[in-house]
Formats: structure tokens, C-alpha cells, sequence
């Protein structure tokens, strides 16, 4: 397969090092003036499997429906394309923590998309360009990866709907997906619960609100125990298995309707209920801070302390 502008692809997926793609990352890349280099990149990345799931084009193809479905409101793009992504490559937790297949996403497979996406505006007859972190950086971060964890934190078992949520303010991605706790399906769902209210009452500054709620949730789970508060059902590791296995004969991911994630048991109801109470009262008492005026917001801790590793379906 080719890509829009008619260079060849590799029809498998790969992997490739922060260090093999760090000496590649300059301005020209950035600004989009010039592709990565392709041959080297290749030669240096490690191909993956022959599954299906690890193929070059369905990828290829997301990306550009994305960029002609939303030319002219680029960040609008976040909640299409997020829950496709996910749908499309079907790994656990583990497999995608690591982030040389985003690498390799984001230097062969779709440089042009990272720069669409996430390039500045223009200054001084000089072009906007996309940090280095967009095509290589962490979850939160990483043009591919943060969409694919976003779809993987905020789904409802199958249900891709609150990603899409999530995905309508902007905040949720760059700092409540970087918070300890938001591996905590319920505080997830609250989460997103107590925003959907925000967002349908029309409130100004909406990344403000996430942002507090965030930082008084973040805050308060050191006092309180969320997960004895609202407990979570396990996640149903047969059933994420036979998702993933069902890659290989699965259709494309359909583009004017959700798809479905797998079937590895919805948040309870009565945990989410459990917590918006108090999340609706640590969001009525944090303090709202305008952007311009905000200097720290929330606190940002560790990357491997923001997503958990260790869940059960990590070594399927």
C-alpha cells in the first residue's frame, strides 16, 4: 500500500527504538518539510508477527480518513479516531506499554499525520512544527499511543462511547490520563461522569474543569481508598483474548458507527454512582484556575505510574 503522497509502506507493522528514531527527529521532520528517512528507519526496525492485526494498511487507512474527515478541526479528529485505533490494533496492555510500535507508527507508517495534527502555528515566516514528543515521547503524549490509551482507559467494556468523551476536552488526554488512580475503572467512569454534566450545561473553560477535577481527585485518593469505595469487577481475560484472536478475520473498523471493544465486562453502575457524589463535591471546592493564570495544575507523576502493567491480561 502507498501512502497519500504515493511513497510505499511496509505491509507489516514494527518496532523501532527511542534512540533509532531520536537521531532522525529535526526540524525539517518536524515541520513536515521532510519525511523521515525510510530506509534506515527500516533497516532498523524489528518487524512484528504475521497476524492480522499487526497489518500496515488498516492503519494506513484510519489515518487518512481522519485527515480528510476533519481538515480544518484537527483536534475533533481525537474522538473518531481514538476508538478505531483501538479496535484495529487489538493487543493487551502490554504489548502496547512499550513505545516502539508507536515509533515505528509515527516515523514510517504516518509522519505526515503526527505533523497534521500537532503542528504549532506559524511565527515569523517560519512553520509550525510538531514536538519531538508527538512521534516519539510518552503515552500521554505520543500522537498514536495517547489515542490508543484513551480508548483503552475511558472504554466501558465494549462500549467506546466515553472515549469519546474523554476525548471532547482536550485536558483529560494531557493530564488526567497521566494520573495514578485513572487506572481505576470506576474513578475513570466518574470521572467522565462528572464532566458529561459540565459539558451539557454549557460551562466556559471546560480544561479548566477537568484539570481541577483531576488534581482534587489525584489529591484525594491518597486519603481516600477509591477501589474499596467503588469496587471494580476483574476484567474478563478470556473474552479480551478471543477479541484479539478474532483480529484475524475481523471487518474494518466501521467509520460512521462506534466499534466494538471486547466484551471483558462493563464498569458496575452502582461504583461509578458510588463515587460522582464525592467527585461532584471535590470538583464544587478545587479551585478553577484560568489557563493564562495556571502555573502547575496538576501534578505529573511518573510515566509508568500512570497506567498500570500488571493486570491479568498482560500475559496473554
Amino acid at each position: 500500500m502507498n501512502r497519500s503522497d504515493g511513497s510505499e509502506l511496509p505491509p507489516i507493522l514494527g518496532m523501532l527504538t527511542d534512540a533509532s528514531v531520536a537521531k532522525h527527529i529535526g526540524r525539517a521532520v518536524q515541520t513536515g518539510q521532510e519525511r523521515p528517512p525510510q530506509v534506515a528507519l527500516r533497516r532498523a526496525a524489528e518487524t512484528l508477527g504475521a497476524a492480522q492485526r499487526w497489518r500496515t494498511e488498516p492503519v494506513r487507512v484510519l489515518v487518512d480518513e481522519a485527515m480528510r474527515r476533519f481538515e480544518g478541526r484537527r483536534t475533533a479528529a481525537d474522538g473518531w479516531f481514538a476508538p478505531r485505533l483501538h479496535a484495529t490494533l487489538r493487543m493487551t496492555r502490554a504489548e502496547a506499554a512499550g513505545g516502539r510500535l508507536w515509533n515505528f507508527i509515527a516515523m514510517v507508517v504516518a509522519p505526515d499525520y503526527v505533523v497534521w495534527r500537532h503542528r504549532g502555528s506559524d511565527t515569523d515566516g517560519a512553520p509550525g512544527a510538531a514536538t519531538a514528543a508527538r512521534f516519539c515521547g510518552p503515552h500521554y503524549t505520543q500522537a498514536f499511543s495517547r489515542l490508543w490509551w484513551a480508548a483503552e482507559l475511558f472504554r466501558d467494556g465494549s462500549d467506546y462511547r466515553p472515549t469519546e468523551t474523554a476525548c471532547q476536552v482536550q485536558d483529560v488526554l494531557q493530564t488526567t490520563m497521566r494520573l495514578d488512580v485513572i487506572d481505576h475503572r470506576p474513578t475513570a467512569q466518574a470521572i467522565l461522569r462528572v464532566l458529561e454534566r459540565r459539558l451539557a450545561a454549557g460551562v466556559s473553560r471546560p480544561g479548566d474543569q477537568a484539570n481541577a477535577l483531576s488534581a482534587a481527585v489525584n489529591a484525594a485518593g491518597s486519603t481516600l481508598v477509591y477501589d474499596v469505595l467503588a469496587p471494580d469487577r476483574p476484567a474478563d481475560t478470556d473474552a479480551l483474548q478471543d477479541w484479539i484472536d478474532d483480529a484475524e478475520d475481523a471487518a474494518a473498523a466501521p467509520w460512521d458507527r462506534l466499534p466494538e471493544g471486547p466484551q471483558d465486562g462493563e464498569v458496575s453502575r452502582a461504583s461509578i454512582d458510588a463515587l460522582i457524589p464525592i467527585f461532584e463535591q471535590l470538583l464544587a471546592e478545587a479551585p478553577i484556575r484560568d489557563r493564562s493564570a495556571r502555573k502547575g495544575g496538576v501534578p505529573d507523576p511518573r510515566l509508568p505510574e500512570g497506567v498500570s502493567l500488571t493486570k491479568p491480561s498482560d500475559h496473554l
